[in-house]
């Protein structure tokens, strides 16, 4: 894999400004690929057969730094540190052509939501990047309301994203503002302590699954 920013002892020159990272087999983290497994029902996981129809289907391949096949793979190898912190997870369109198309069956959207549950719950995300942010604050809405509020997710989405993305954006916000499309206003279900309980129960029993 491509990297940059290394120390010389760890670059193997290779030519053309090329550059890959040597990790030997004791670097790596042999028990993640049951862990992505466990979280993503993934019995079949260990089965794939490095095919690339994945990568092939995937709508959004091009614009990903590793392809669906190289992340199985690598997730298989023990990259953990390489898989989380790649932009192929949150890239994702989660379309489900990778899964319909697998000769093997293999869930590989399941995987991909499986491994942003482990970015988002490290904190190994590219920081200020949208979508585990939105993810996170949609989360935390939804638990404390039971509800979701567009207004305040967009508006906490660009505050710990990008704030001036408010300014490119006033004029449609402002027009839906007024149309009522969005609003500030929060909305709560009526037993909204119900859900944090309910949550609560899943969180308990997947520590407990570990």
């Amino acid at each position: 894999m491509e990297t940059r920013d290394r120390t010389p002892d760890q670059l193997v020159d290779l030519g053309e400004n090329v550059h890959r990272l040597i990790k030997y087999e004791g670097e790596l983290d042999q028990g993640f690929a049951a862990e992505v497994a466990r979280l993503a029902h993934g019995e079949k996981f260990y089965t794939c057969i490095q095919c690339g129809t994945c990568s092939a289907t995937c709508p959004v391949s091009h614009y990903m730094d590793f392809t669906p096949r190289r992340i199985i793979a690598m997730v298989r190898a023990g990259f953990r540190e390489e898989v989380l912190r790649s932009f192929t997870i949150w890239l994702c369109a989660s379309c489900y052509s990778c899964t319909a198309d697998c000769p093997r069956e293999i869930k590989i959207t399941d995987v991909m939501y499986a491994l942003k549950q482990i970015a988002i719950k490290e904190g190994i995300y590219p920081k200020r990047f949208p979508i585990p942010v939105m993810a996170q604050e949609f989360y935390k809405i939804v638990k404390k309301k039971g509800r979701n509020n567009e207004g305040k997710l967009m508006m906490n989405l660009a505050l710990k994203t990008n704030p001036f993305s408010l300014l490119r954006y006033a004029k449609v916000g402002l027009k839906l503002f007024r149309t009522g499309r969005v609003t500030l206003r929060e909305e709560s279900i009526r037993n909204h302590g119900e859900i944090q309980t309910l949550l609560g129960a899943v969180d308990r029993a997947r520590e407990a699954a570990k």
